[in-house]
């Protein structure tokens, strides 16, 4: 079966897979398809380029299977799976990072961190930290229950904290599994001291979080953004930011990312961009070469695949 690494910027492919073998871009196969008919096999990550239906029944009349290591394949993946391709993600190992850096936010947050992290007076800080619940049976808010949410919730069993969780998707027996309270987004801005986003990334939950949401929140509540930046209403989350210096906002992702020059968010004290680090970085990004290695072995085997992807699917993935 005939195989090759497909990317925009090779070295992406070498960081993800650790090989030195021969990366194609979508140039190359554009201005040479005869060279690729018998390709069967595409393994790319982040850097994929897009191809449009007519173009893939050109350039890769035998493709039988794409294997991306990274997570979201909601830009490139429609045109393959409409043409029967099957396509595979590594989106479970890229959870796992975001996960873990969002308990950690959580963590944090519950104590006063990011707004006790600045005062140096003994006296301001004792009476700044009484505001805060710390990590014991307070509210936690999750904003979506896919593969990041519910990485993120069964991280907090760990600690003794009530996890409430909107998601239309959600069922009541695999809320009940995962030991969350299912309720409505205005419940979850209202009651929770820290909310976190997980909103898969699509037309319905563009814009979906808006000023009615934020203003709502609990007193010195924390809203944490790893899903994705298209999510939020910028200028409404600007709008109670500078209404409400007591909240704190930490997104590690915008629209645009990074934000604009002179955007406000790079001025609040309350608000803490980080550059996209929630997800797979350094040593982390093998990880989702290995797991893509193991689907196609279990591909080639004709065995059931854990990371496959469905067009039913991107109706609910980030």
């Amino acid at each position: 079966m005939k195989s090759i690494y497909l990317n925009e910027n090779p070295e992406n492919v070498r960081r993800v897979y650790c090989v030195e073998d021969t990366v194609y871009q979508k140039a190359d196969v554009l201005a040479n398809p005869e060279r690729f008919a018998s390709v069967e096999v595409l393994f790319s990550t982040w850097g994929m380029p897009c191809f449009t239906e007519e173009e893939i029944i050109t350039c890769f009349p035998s493709l039988k299977a794409l294997f991306y290591a990274a997570g979201s394949v909601q830009v490139f993946a429609r045109p393959f799976l409409n043409r029967g391709i099957r396509v595979f993600s590594a989106w479970a190992a890229n959870a796992v990072p975001v996960a873990e850096y969002t308990v950690a936010q959580i963590v944090l947050a519950n104590k006063g961190f990011f707004k006790t992290v600045r005062t140096q007076v003994r006296r301001e800080a004792e009476t700044l930290i009484q505001q805060f619940p710390g990590n014991y049976n307070g509210k936690i808010g999750i904003i979506g229950a896919g593969m990041v949410g519910k990485l993120v919730i069964q991280l907090l069993r760990n600690y003794q904290l009530q996890v409430l969780v909107f998601d239309p998707f959600l069922t009541d027996e695999e809320a009940e599994r995962l030991g969350v309270t299912k309720c409505s987004l205005k419940t979850l801005f209202e009651e929770c001291c820290v909310v976190s986003n997980h909103l898969a990334n699509n037309a319905e939950t563009k814009g979906m979080l808006t000023h009615e949401h934020f203003s709502s929140m609990r007193p010195y509540a924390t809203f944490i953004n790893t899903g994705r930046g298209a999510q939020v209403v910028e200028a409404d989350l600007i709008d109670v930011l500078k209404q409400r210096p007591d909240l704190t906002a930490i997104l590690d992702v915008t629209d645009p990312e990074p934000p604009v020059s002179g955007s406000e968010l790079y001025l609040l004290e309350n608000c803490m961009l980080t550059p996209h680090i929630a997800g797979s970085i350094g040593n982390e990004v093998q990880r989702m070469g290995e797991y893509m290695m193991t689907e196609y072995r279990g591909f080639l085997e004709n065995k059931v695949c854990n990371y496959e992807v469905t067009l039913e699917m991107l109706k609910t993935m980030a």
